[in-house]
């Protein structure tokens, strides 16, 4: 995504840790983690190694008739760490293309299940969602600022209200807006059920919609529902897996399996573009029989060596460094001090879930009145300003650190954005 009309960017040199290096020598704590995809920090030496080891022996060769060691091992350790009965694994090289995979996979699922469901071929999906770019994954998008353009490129869904509390007018208490959006998803299910192949989400928080989080149990709501009208749900953890909410994936959160779950940014710590699409064994079986079930869809760089020896070292500093074991204390002291934040007269929420934060500026929150909209952009060149790189969404700021990151850094984080708002809202 790119404003070709935007100050020219900073250009960086180099790395470590939590911090990022401009050519300049100008150093910039890494609040968003790269795109949200950095989460042992830059330049680490376990990552770093393996990479190298792999260098010496091949960096590509084809998975399409042929196979590889580190392609197969990192299959192995996926089925491990992702909940059962998730078991075959499709490799592809980002986000937007393990989605395609997934829906692709579904609506052919499908046509071809023991009791096929011909009709079975719509998707349904949360407004204010984000997928990916590819037109598959714009298809099941819903920020019309990313997606409008393309309309007439797209397969038609059906759209459920996400439960974006703070902007539902169904209601003067948030419990009364949950309800309606709960209700909204129970109606549009029960009339849709019958053409519907798969629910795709993003758990438990919607990343470039704005950091909207769902309630406790609201996955688990869905899951359910999708059993009762026999659609497949789709898992889309790209932003939000390998240790971003407090756990590996956040549908352990809530103790929810998906049949398919789409994992790529954390997937390599962020150092080289890695996909995968994971499903269980009753969709799987239903791609054997012959030339006329087969999954048609290849990659070039499907199961590279490189981004899988990547994979399996940040899946070992899991381990090593007891990552998720020590995120704990590190979410705790960024709420604590995003809750400093909470009284502010032109912060009207601040949504998280483990390292991932949503700080939404209103002028007036008592009257929904809004900020310019490009305040929040203005928020971030100045926290930029301050040695810290942080995103806007619009005016959400957006807060991501490695999960490597020190208190210390959580602290200089949080000082950085909070003198920000305090600098531009004061100066609007």
């Amino acid at each position: 995504m790119a404003d070709m009309a935007e100050d020219p960017p900073l250009v960086i040199g180099s790395a470590e840790g939590s911090w990022l290096v401009d050519t300049d020598s100008n150093r910039y704590l890494d609040g968003v983690s790269s795109m949200w995809t950095n989460v042992h920090g830059h330049h680490h030496p376990t990552i770093d190694d393996a990479i190298r080891r792999q260098l010496d022996l091949v960096s590509h060769s084809t998975l399409l008739g042929s196979a590889n060691a580190p392609s197969i091992i990192l299959a192995e350790k996926l089925v491990e760490i992702t909940p059962d009965p998730l078991c075959w694994v499709f490799y592809s090289d980002n986000g937007a293309t393990s989605v395609e995979i997934a829906l692709k996979m579904a609506f052919q699922y499908q046509q071809q299940r023991p009791d096929p469901k011909p009709g079975k071929t719509k998707f349904i999906a949360l407004s204010d969602s984000y997928h990916g770019d590819t037109v598959g994954a714009v298809s099941v998008g819903g920020i019309p600022i990313f997606h409008s353009t393309y309309g007439p490129l797209l397969f038609d869904k059906i759209t459920a209200p996400a439960p974006y509390l703070l902007r539902c007018g169904h209601g003067p208490s948030y419990d009364e807006r949950y309800r309606w959006c709960i209700g909204e998803l129970e109606r549009l299910m029960e009339s849709h059920g019958d053409e519907l192949a798969a629910f795709i989400i993003e758990p438990l928080m919607q990343g470039a919609g704005g950091m909207i989080d769902h309630r406790k149990g609201y996955l688990r709501h869905v899951r359910q529902l999708c059993n009762e009208h026999d659609l497949l749900l789709i898992a889309d953890e790209v932003a939000v897996g390998f240790g971003k909410t407090g756990k590996m994936f956040a549908c352990d959160q809530e103790e929810v399996v998906p049949d398919l779950i789409c994992l790529a940014k954390g997937l390599t710590a962020g150092y080289l573009p890695l996909a995968a699409t994971l499903t269980t064994d009753r969709v799987y079986e239903a791609f054997l029989g012959g030339p006329e079930k087969t999954f048609y869809h290849g990659h070039t760089f499907t199961g590279n060596q490189l981004g899988c020896a990547a994979a399996l070292a940040s899946l070992e500093v899991f381990g090593a460094e007891r990552t998720l074991e020590r995120l704990a204390a590190k979410t705790g002291h960024l709420a604590s001090g995003l809750g400093k934040l909470s009284e502010h007269p032109h912060i009207a929420e601040i949504r998280r879930q483990g390292v991932m934060v949503g700080i939404e500026l209103m002028r007036s929150v008592e009257d929904m009145i809004e900020f310019p909209p490009d305040t929040g952009k203005k928020v971030c060149r100045r926290a930029r300003d301050l040695g810290v790189i942080v995103r806007p969404l619009g005016n959400v700021v957006v807060l991501m650190p490695p999960l490597s990151v020190t208190l210390e850094e959580i602290d200089l984080l949080v000082d950085a954005v909070a003198t920000a708002i305090d600098q531009v809202t004061g100066e609007i």
